[in-house]
């Protein structure tokens, strides 16, 4: 009994270690941006201010050079998300229910691609996207950022129709359905929890990704959120505050959506990953 305690006791002081870890820089970066820049870095340190401000918040979402940053990330997550599910079910559903030549050979690519770092395409990317005359466009960001959540979407929507019984599909068809029918009148309602795991991911991908943003845009007007808080850092001297702020309302939707999904992403996850 007393063994049982110790360890109850040593896994929460674990716990609450990890907590405090994970959770000071995200406190420090929240109280930073209410702090006007000449008190961040004074000594010693104060979490809370006396001159506490808005001003940056506002400043934010008041200009429209800055606003735009916001606009580009909604209009290319979403858009890369939405694309991603519709091909990765399309292309899930085929390697789950139908055998046909060299399917063994593609989803060896699809995994390949998956282990692949992304970093090491930026140069190859580049060249494409300037070859195809989509260079500082939406597309070229939408489609480049396919290629990186397409594997993982159709790994995991594989493993999930997987865990569907083939019972299901051979019960409609025998009223007259079609595969079409099927997929998306009846495994595609069932997979929500899926659906929504791979959406969420392949939203976190698309909003929060840097390098690719900055290489294949060249103008403020097309470039997303991470690149705007890179602009605030000038050559002389950093906008701390406002790079706070916009980190702060950059994290928002990433946190919303996983605070109203997480039950549907965790369930998805472990249920995908069964007999993938």
């Amino acid at each position: 009994m007393k063994k049982r305690i110790v360890g109850r006791v040593f896994v929460v002081i674990g716990l609450l270690i990890g907590a405090i870890f994970a959770g000071a820089p995200i406190v420090w970066m929240i109280a930073c941006s209410f702090k006007p820049n000449a008190e961040i870095f004074e000594y010693p340190p104060r979490l809370f201010s006396d001159n506490l401000s808005f001003e940056k918040y506002s400043l934010i979402l008041t200009t429209s050079s800055k606003l735009r940053f916001f606009l580009n990330s909604y209009l290319v997550s979403f858009s890369v998300t939405i694309l991603t599910l519709i091909v990765a079910i399309l292309a899930a559903y085929s390697f789950s229910r139908y055998d046909f030549k060299f399917k063994k050979a593609l989803n060896m690519i699809i995994i390949g691609i998956q282990a692949v770092p992304p970093i090491t395409l930026l140069i190859p990317y580049f060249g494409l996207i300037v070859l195809l005359r989509i260079y500082n466009t939406y597309w070229a960001l939408i489609l480049t950022y396919m290629i990186f959540t397409l594997p993982y979407a159709i790994l995991m929507m594989t493993g999930y129709f997987n865990t569907l019984p083939r019972e299901l599909d051979e019960a409609v068809m025998i009223d007259g359905a079609g595969s079409a029918t099927v997929l998306w009148r009846f495994l595609v309602p069932v997979s929500i929890p899926g659906i929504i795991s791979v959406a969420i991911y392949t939203f976190m991908v698309a909003w929060n990704e840097y390098i690719f943003a900055l290489t294949l845009t060249k103008t403020n007007e097309m470039r997303t959120v991470p690149i705007g808080i890179m602009i605030l850092m000038g050559q002389h001297y950093y906008e701390w505050n406002e790079m706070m702020a916009m980190s702060i309302l950059g994290c928002l939707p990433v946190l919303i959506l996983f605070m109203f999904f997480q039950r549907y992403f965790l369930q998805g996850m472990t249920q995908g990953a069964i007999k993938n």
